[in-house]
């Protein structure tokens, strides 16, 4: 797996002619490269999709060639200039990641079958005007490379790469170096410019619906569950509580997953001792509610219908198998 410093500088120029502003809220950017093995799968041989908050702007891919905007904020705000720039500048890795797979292979001892390489990386742009960078690499799954942010070099996790970063390392190619010095001085001022271009959809605030509603699974124990659901932006905390003030952790947690409208939703379930069911309550916390929060108890005169729960239920269950076919292959951090 043979980076090249190409894709730092892809970055920098896709993110070049920055407008700087202030922000008040926190912001990220990621991008996520990724090469397989096999041309025969359902993945394409080489992809680039990057988010800005959660939000996908941007994509591409070895079967259409082209650099394609995802969201009307970026597609206005760019000229078929910028785009048949960012085309030939992730046309040029394609046969980057197709040898760092290759490679790859080799360093596991592996001759077939299907495999995935990913690379991940971006920063977040705090409150404060801090800004914390991040770049990892995947392979099959699992996280196998970082980068140490203060030292500027990549440490391997798996001893199969441990000479991949001694070349990445090294004062000839001095990857970590370039990388963190795109972190620090380039990857926040990219966060402002596309943050600026999309603040009418980023940094909207919409308040979330909650929906609590139980269900009795033996002669002791209630499951209660807690649909929060409709809010933007994404970042959200959810909790179920005793008497307003115990935490008590739950025992299932959905993903954040998205709406079709690009709001978000989530369900957190807990199981409670019978008869005890009007001592919790599901607390949400949301920058859409300022300084206040939402508490719901579970109402059994009030509760939501068995048809309503199917539908709840169905949709979950199909939001996340539908996340559960993205290119993101890796745990990200």
């Amino acid at each position: 797996m043979e980076l090249r410093l190409v894709l730092i500088i892809s970055m920098a120029v896709i993110g070049a002619q920055c407008v700087c502003m202030s922000l008040p809220d926190s912001h990220t950017l990621r991008y996520y490269y990724t090469g397989v093995s096999d041309k025969g799968s359902d993945l394409p041989e080489f992809s680039v999709v990057a988010y800005v908050d959660e939000k996908e702007f941007v994509n591409y891919n070895s079967e259409s060639q082209l650099a394609r905007p995802v969201t009307s904020w970026i597609g206005n705000n760019e000229g078929p200039e910028y785009w048949n720039m960012v085309t030939q500048i992730f046309k040029s890795n394609e046969p980057v990641f197709r040898h760092n797979v290759k490679t790859a292979m080799q360093r596991f001892n592996q001759t077939g079958g299907f495999h995935s390489g990913q690379w991940m990386c971006g920063c977040e742009l705090r409150d404060d005007g801090s800004i914390v960078g991040y770049s990892q690499m995947g392979y099959d799954g699992r996280d196998v490379v970082f980068l140490d942010r203060e030292r500027g070099i990549y440490i391997p996790i798996v001893h199969e790469l441990q000479l991949t970063t001694q070349e990445w390392n090294s004062p000839e190619v001095g990857w970590g170096k370039a990388m963190k010095h795109y972190l620090e001085n380039i990857c926040g001022e990219v966060i402002k410019k596309f943050v600026q271009h999309g603040r009418e959809d980023l940094e909207r605030r919409v308040r979330p619906e909650v929906k609590v509603w139980g269900r009795l699974r033996s002669d002791k124990v209630t499951r209660l569950h807690c649909l929060v659901y409709g809010f933007h932006p994404r970042a959200v905390d959810v909790k179920w509580m005793r008497n307003g003030v115990d935490h008590i952790p739950s025992d299932e947690m959905t993903p954040i997953l998205p709406h079709p409208d690009g709001t978000y939703q989530i369900r957190v379930s807990v199981e409670v001792p019978k008869g005890e069911e009007d001592t919790f309550s599901c607390h949400v916390e949301h920058s859409s509610l300022g300084d206040e929060n939402i508490s719901v108890k579970w109402d059994p005169d009030n509760g939501l219908s068995v048809a309503v729960i199917a539908v709840i239920v169905c949709i979950v269950v199909i939001l996340i198998v539908a996340l559960g076919f993205g290119i993101v292959l890796f745990k990200s951090k």
